[in-house]
């Protein structure tokens, strides 16, 4: 195989724009959720803030994935392995907080 067929099949990931603007959007998202959490008007958005704040703070995780040359494939599922451990944690959550409203009652 010539070393041009070798270098067409192989991924090229993402470049280095593309890399800051994935880094910079999950930081902005960080931001904004800061943002909703600290402001005094309405707690609708406080709401939506606190939702935010748990998301952008799993989303971090990715930013050392958010480098040129890593594939936009790694980046989505390192995405969804944080995603499936939320909703293990989740559940757990609500299975133990129903266990504990089964031992109240008896």
């Amino acid at each position: 195989m010539s070393q041009q067929t070798q270098n067409a099949e192989t991924p090229v990931g993402m470049t280095p724009r593309q890399a800051r603007r994935v880094e910079f959007s999950i930081i902005g998202l960080c931001v904004v959720a800061l943002v909703l959490i600290f402001q005094p008007y309405s707690l609708t958005l406080f709401s939506i803030g606190a939702g935010l704040v748990v998301l952008g703070g799993l989303a971090f995780n990715l930013v050392p994935l958010c480098r040129p040359g890593v594939s936009v494939r790694a980046l989505v599922k390192a995405g969804i392995i944080v995603l499936v451990i939320l909703a293990v944690v989740i559940a757990l959550a609500i299975g133990s907080a129903k266990l504990y409203a089964i031992y109240l009652t008896a």
